[in-house]
């Protein structure tokens, strides 16, 4: 049976009020508190959970105030204002929700999925006149950019962004490029290949993608980095990979791709903090990028899970360290996971290693299964938490009485190259 029928929210406040009879423990005792109150902190921060010590870009989008009947509502008068909201627009909107979002949140949602199936989602609706995700800011400006001319996205906190996605920034990315242009050249091979292709995954900005459509490169998500490596390698010499090193080493490494040709580019540094012979030498260049929820699963954890279940299953996300994913069973997307539960036979015990709040619902959703997270400490993804029932309730409130609040808007400079970009990746279906 499931190891935990509760939310991560109703753990969260069972654990924070020393509740008799609950055990665990959360990252900080912060993430009891509506998310509202780390909106006009002095310093953007991306709030309590994961990334909490993450350093935060100082031009990071800013959430101004909920309105204080958001966020004194019970969460049954959130229920059936948002519901009523809902009705009331019926086609005209449709709620995105990512597999992280708190189940308080993405049982509202129309579609529940990973960033690639909730960016081909956003083209589903094209009689919507507005796409409200329930995600981080990066996928709001992919929902932006591939949604139609007049529909209108939004996100209902805009302080929801992405520490891994911060990590590369368009200014970092193109001095890199510089580098490696003046080292490498711009000519192709023998064979047509050209000296290095851009690749980005999901998790970075409008820019970044909007960079790779311009560089004859392409964007990637956990479910079909293989595919789009394959796609990239047919077309250069070498690939850039961004923001996220570990996606990008383990994919390459089960790709056959020797570790000895993956420098790490650290933009901080000259040429990365490389030498010119491993730069010539590289398959992959990978950034120094990472998702701080992935970084918290350990081979201890994994040795501690095994000897209390001798026969579990650990399955991770690719995102996690490379020592973690090779001590693992398995490892894949979030789309993975769900399908390798849903397929199991009845009995099966599972350890996790991906955000709680996916890992809680799997949980919920197959209590036939022994189901729980490799990391026993509740510390969800900071910038998902910031989506909140009172901000979906203001957003499609708003809405109702005809104004578009949170708007994402990708300029037009951007979004063309993104595109690009955006539609290759859809295109190298895994």
């Amino acid at each position: 049976m499931s190891t935990s029928t509760l939310s991560v929210d109703a753990e969260i406040t069972l654990i924070t009020a020393g509740s008799p009879g609950v055990t665990g423990s959360t990252c900080t005792p912060e993430l009891a508190e509506g998310p509202w109150v780390f909106d006009l902190q002095p310093a953007p921060s991306y709030g309590p959970g994961a990334s909490m010590a993450d350093p935060i870009p100082s031009d990071t989008p800013r959430q101004g105030q909920l309105p204080d009947d958001y966020k004194t509502a019970s969460k049954l008068e959130l229920d059936v204002r948002i519901r009523a909201a809902k009705k009331t627009l019926g086609d005209r909107v449709v709620v995105l929700g990512h597999f992280y979002q708190r189940d308080e949140v993405v049982q509202y949602a129309d579609f529940v999925g990973d960033s690639f199936q909730l960016a081909n989602a956003a083209k589903a609706k094209p009689e919507a006149e507005a796409i409200v995700f329930c995600g981080v800011h990066f996928m709001a400006e992919t929902a932006d950019i591939l949604a139609g001319p007049a529909q209108a996205v939004i996100l209902p906190n805009l302080a929801a962004g992405c520490s891994m996605a911060d990590m590369a920034d368009i200014d970092s990315v193109e001095e890199a490029w510089a580098q490696l242009a003046e080292l490498y050249g711009t000519e192709p091979d023998a064979s047509g290949r050209v000296p290095v292709i851009p690749v980005t995954y999901m998790n970075s900005s409008a820019a970044l993608k909007g960079f790779c459509g311009e560089h004859g490169g392409i964007v990637c998500t956990s479910s079909n980095a293989a595919t789009v490596l394959e796609w990239a390698f047919a077309r250069g010499q070498r690939v850039l990979f961004f923001p996220d090193q570990h996606l990008g080493r383990n994919t390459a490494k089960a790709m056959g791709v020797p570790l000895e040709r993956m420098p790490m580019w650290n933009p901080r540094k000259a040429l990365g903090g490389n030498d010119e012979q491993g730069l010539l030498d590289a398959q992959v260049i990978l950034w120094h990028g990472f998702c701080s929820v992935h970084k918290r699963f350990t081979v201890a954890q994994i040795e501690k899970a095994r000897a209390e279940h001798p026969d579990v299953r650990v399955i991770v996300h690719p995102e996690c360290p490379m020592p973690v994913v090779d001590a693992a069973d398995e490892y894949g997307s979030t789309d993975y996971i769900t399908k390798a539960i849903a397929a199991a036979p009845a009995g099966s015990t599972f350890a996790i290693g991906t955000e709680i709040n996916l890992v809680q619902r799997l949980a919920n959703d197959y209590p036939q299964h022994t189901i729980f997270c490799l990391d026993d400490v509740i510390c969800p993804c900071s910038t998902m938490y910031r989506i909140h029932p009172g901000y979906l309730a203001w957003v499609l409130e708003e809405l109702v009485a005809g104004r578009v609040v949170n708007q994402i808007t990708v300029a037009d400079d951007v979004a063309v190259p993104a595109r690009v970009a955006l539609e290759r990746m859809l295109a190298a279906r895994p």
